[in-house]
């Protein structure tokens, strides 16, 4: 690049944007009518640009607009009041997450965390002492003990004392 190139190379972006002022539109095209090297630049911006823009209107000239069109054309209608359950079942005849299928992977998704919290504990081994313990037998009358033993060789000696029956004064 020359250096009148180097000058105007900083506005040739802004040019191809169509943001500069007039003075800096004069100077930049008036550099293009001598400059082969910054036409060639400003061909390939708009090459560029083409190629970025035509998949984008490509897929707006096939998306289907109806579903915005009923949505505005229901929003300026002056509408009566519906029970909730009328609005609530049109909001689901309407909701583009029911009609494109997004919610079947997050719900697939939900189902997955939730296992990872509730499967961990329904299949959990039940170690209360109450289920694995038995009563072995009960020593003499006289002491009033009684002894349970685990499966796993634990034991757990009570003593049971009777009391006689009396009421718990009041405060």
């Amino acid at each position: 690049m020359k250096d009148s190139c180097l000058s105007v190379s900083q506005l040739l972006e802004r040019y191809h944007d169509r943001e500069v002022t007039e003075e800096e539109r004069s100077l930049v095209e008036s550099h293009l009518s001598e400059c082969s090297a910054c036409r060639d630049l400003i061909t390939e911006m708009d090459e560029l640009g083409s190629f970025l823009k035509a998949p984008i209107e490509e897929a707006v000239g096939r998306e289907d607009f109806y579903w915005v069109w009923q949505k505005v054309e229901r929003e300026i209608q002056p509408k009566p009041h519906l029970p909730w359950w009328e609005s609530f079942r049109s909001w689901l005849d309407t909701s583009s997450l029911i009609r494109k299928r997004v919610w079947v992977p997050a719900l697939a998704a939900a189902m997955l965390i939730l296992s990872f919290f509730v499967v961990p504990v329904l299949m959990r081994e039940d170690t209360s002492p109450m289920r694995l313990s038995a009563v072995e037998y009960v020593e003499s009358p006289d002491y009033n003990v009684m002894i349970y033993e685990g499966e796993k060789g634990n034991m757990t000696v009570i003593w049971l004392f009777d009391l006689p029956d009396q009421e718990a004064p009041t405060s």
